[in-house]
C-alpha cells in the first residue's frame, strides 16, 4: 500500500469479506443453505457500507470442492443463501482448490483479491479485506490491500499478533478502516 506523503490514506472504495467465520457462522464444508447463519452485526455492517456507496464482495477458500466433500453447485447454493440473508454482493471470488494444488487464488495468495479488485475496476490499494484468520491477512498484504482481522475461536494467537489491525466486531473493523487505524 502506498502511504507516501503524496498519497493520503482514504476510506476504502470496496470491502472484501471472508465468508466462513466472518460474515456467516463457520460450518465446515457447508453444502446446505439451511445451515447459513449470519454473524452478529453482519447485515447492519453490509447495509451501512452499501448506503455509503462502498462496494462489497466475498473472497472465500472452498477446498471442500477439491476434496470431494461438496460440489461447486452446493457452494453456489450456500452463497445464494448468504445473499438472501445479507443482501447482494458486487463480487464473489471462490477458490475451489485444495492446499496442495498450488493455485494463485487460494488465500494467503492474493489471486482472489486481485481478481475482485480488477472486476470492480479498483486498484487493490483502494480495497480492504476483513477476515478471521491469518490467511485472509496474508492475501490482503500480498495484494496491497488493507486488512482487519476479526478473531473467532479458531483464530490463532499468532495470527492476532501478526495482523496489521484487529477488531472485536465487524462494526469495529469498519470503523477502524474509516478512522484510518487500519
Amino acid at each position: 500500500m502506498d502511504l507516501s506523503p503524496g498519497r493520503p490514506r482514504t476510506a476504502p472504495r470496496a470491502v472484501l469479506f471472508d465468508r466462513d467465520g466472518t460474515i456467516v457462522r463457520d460450518v465446515p464444508y457447508n453444502g446446505d443453505p439451511s445451515l447459513v447463519e449470519p454473524m452478529p452485526g453482519a447485515r447492519t455492517v453490509l447495509e451501512d457500507l452499501r448506503s455509503r456507496g462502498v462496494r462489497v464482495g466475498v473472497v472465500t477458500n472452498q477446498s471442500g470442492i477439491a476434496r470431494g466433500l461438496v460440489t461447486r453447485e452446493q457452494v453456489d447454493a450456500v452463497n445464494a443463501r448468504v445473499e438472501d440473508l445479507l443482501g447482494p454482493f458486487d463480487v464473489w471470488e471462490v477458490c475451489p482448490h485444495g492446499t496442495a494444488d498450488g493455485c494463485a487464488c487460494r488465500k494467503p495468495r492474493p489471486g482472489m483479491i486481485l481478481s475482485a479488485s480488477d472486476r470492480l475496476q479498483l486498484d487493490p490499494v483502494d480495497v480492504a479485506v476483513i477476515g478471521d484468520i491469518g490467511a485472509d491477512m496474508g492475501a490482503a498484504a500480498a495484494a496491497g490491500a488493507r486488512a482487519v482481522l476479526v478473531p473467532t475461536s479458531v483464530t490463532l494467537v499468532e495470527e492476532i499478533q501478526a495482523a496489521p489491525a484487529a477488531a472485536g466486531t465487524l462494526s469495529d473493523a469498519v470503523a477502524m478502516l474509516w478512522e484510518g487505524r487500519a
